[in-house]
């Protein structure tokens, strides 16, 4: 049975074990599982979620919503998406639903934003960051010479540690193809950089 995690900033990723679900972030294996958490949410959380399949592949014919009528049928229809995410995917499927869904969502209680931010791509087709935006700055810490630790990441963006974890395995990693590695510095802490 696959299990799935939502992260702070509601990105739904599918993990074979419990045990590879990063650190802080709610999880859960069915339905019921779902409605249980989402039963603590704001129902404008169930809402952003939704609207953060709408539209991307394979989502493509899911409609963004302003609200739902209730939070079972918000949790019904959130959790018949999620099952998607769970059936194998072609890999030029996979490529353009990682472009339309790289834009960063906003925290909560964050004002809104008037237009969301896209994932641009390079002429030779790789996956870049918007200028200024926290992606990019944490790609340019990346490629010091010594790389970055958590710590002045954490300064940099104003994000949690399991948060800067989970973006350096998920997106970094997995939806940008890097390679970072992860070596102990003498004081016992984590630096991180992206390999040559």
């Amino acid at each position: 049975m696959r299990l799935f995690a939502i992260d702070n900033d509601n990105n739904i990723t599918a993990f074979p074990a419990a045990e590879q679900i990063p650190e802080g972030q709610e999880h859960f294996a069915n339905e019921k599982e779902l409605a249980k958490l989402a039963a603590n949410w704001p129902a404008d959380r169930l809402v952003q979620v939704w609207n953060g399949f709408a539209g991307v592949t394979p989502f493509d014919e899911l409609k963004p919503v302003k609200k739902f009528t209730d939070r079972k049928s918000a949790v019904a229809r959130v959790w018949k998406a999620i099952q998607r995410l769970d059936a194998p995917v072609a890999p030029e499927t996979v490529a353009a639903a990682e472009t339309a869904n790289t834009a960063p969502k906003a925290a909560k209680g964050a004002p809104k934003k008037t237009k969301a931010a896209k994932a641009t791509r390079t002429k030779g087709g790789a996956l870049t960051a918007r200028k200024g935006s926290k992606k990019a700055i944490v790609l340019e810490m990346l490629r010091r010479k010594n790389g970055v630790t958590l710590a002045e990441i954490a300064k940099a963006t104003d994000w949690q540690n399991h948060s800067i974890r989970g973006f350096i395995s998920g997106t970094i990693t997995k939806k940008m193809g890097l390679k970072v590695e992860s070596t102990k510095n003498t004081d016992g802490g984590r630096n991180y950089k992206l390999a040559q």
